[in-house]
């Protein structure tokens, strides 16, 4: 894969089945997200996520989301059967990192919506 992850526009690169991805929330993968965990805004998503009680199927969700956000063809079924190094700690990591490369503004360190624990 040749392209690479421009921070600025919230993407982000991981390895994912010993690929390296680029993934991005973009405002399609947003809404999708609206849509599978039934908020009405984006601030409704964004509160979701900074409660740090994610389930392992949201964290699917998310990462497949912004796998097809980096156009990548991957369903959440595909991303279910995906290995990731560290495993779940792996998964959590790429979950956060996305979130952050989503809602945090440049330079932000403060209360930015990702998950604390899985």
């Amino acid at each position: 894969m040749g392209a690479r992850a421009n921070r600025r526009r919230g993407e982000i690169e991981a390895f994912l089945d010993g690929e390296r991805r680029v993934l991005c929330l973009t405002l399609g993968a947003l809404a999708e997200l609206e849509t599978a965990f039934a908020v009405d805004s984006l601030t409704g998503l964004a509160e979701r996520f900074s409660s740090g009680r994610l389930k392992a199927d949201d964290l699917i969700r998310i990462i497949g989301a912004g796998l097809r956000g980096g156009g990548n063809l991957f369903s959440d079924e595909d991303v279910a059967g995906m290995a990731v190094a560290d495993a779940l700690e792996g998964f959590a990591r790429i979950t956060a990192e996305l979130l952050r490369a989503t809602f945090e503004a440049e330079g932000q360190t403060q209360n930015p919506p990702v998950p604390h624990s899985v």
